[in-house]
């Protein structure tokens, strides 16, 4: 883990300043930050095994794996592990499959992280989004957790749909019309506002 990112104080003042919902949430939730592994691997890892099921299904499923990995997610660790083993950690057949066709991407060099950071965020999402079990929003989550990229707006998280909903007083979904005005009046720091956002319905911060 790592400090917080160098814009992080930035941000916090130029959202309070935009809006009154941040401005409250910038001063409600001081205790942490948005901070990063800087460990893609493990990240496009967890974002798998976090698809379609809810955190605390995930969490159990994560743990298993975890130690079936003996605390190294690494490439070359999940090649020597069977699917089927991955399976009885309680994978799906395909999350199974996406993990280990990770594991020899990355080995063959054939996907390299490394080009992500001269990449525009609708780049690295094309990019990241040619891994199986890698869509638009496991992308999106890489580009804030793993690279902390500052204005990534995640509109398809249903956790950030719902805290739309919460502090704004809007219907859920929340109009289409409404995330466009809010991305507008956050940018260029909309992993930040997604972040409070997320705060203020999760006891703890969410992590990749």
């Amino acid at each position: 883990m790592t400090k917080p990112p160098k814009y992080w104080n930035k941000a916090k003042i130029y959202l309070s300043k935009k809006d009154r919902v941040m401005k409250i949430l910038t001063k409600k939730y001081k205790d942490k930050t948005l901070i990063t592994r800087k460990d893609i691997f493990f990240s496009l890892c967890k974002s798998i095994i976090g698809q379609q099921i809810s955190v605390a299904a995930a969490d159990s499923v994560f743990k298993k794996f975890n130690k079936l990995c003996r605390n190294k997610i690494r490439p070359i660790t999940i090649q020597k592990i069977s699917l089927q083993k991955l399976r009885k950690c309680g994978l799906s057949r395909q999350k199974a499959k996406g993990i280990k066709e990770l594991s020899s991407k990355f080995l063959s060099k054939s996907f390299n992280p490394n080009l992500i950071k001269n990449m525009s965020d609708e780049e690295a999402i094309i990019y990241l989004s040619s891994l199986r079990q890698i869509g638009r929003w496991s992308a999106e989550m890489i580009l804030i957790f793993t690279f902390n990229r500052p204005d990534v707006w995640p509109t398809q998280d249903i956790g950030l749909l719902r805290a739309i909903s919460n502090n704004y007083k809007k219907k859920y979904f929340p109009p289409k019309s409404f995330l466009y005005k809010l991305k507008k009046k956050f940018s260029p720091y909309c992993s930040v506002a997604t972040w409070y956002l997320w705060r203020s319905i999760d006891n703890e911060p969410i992590q990749y």
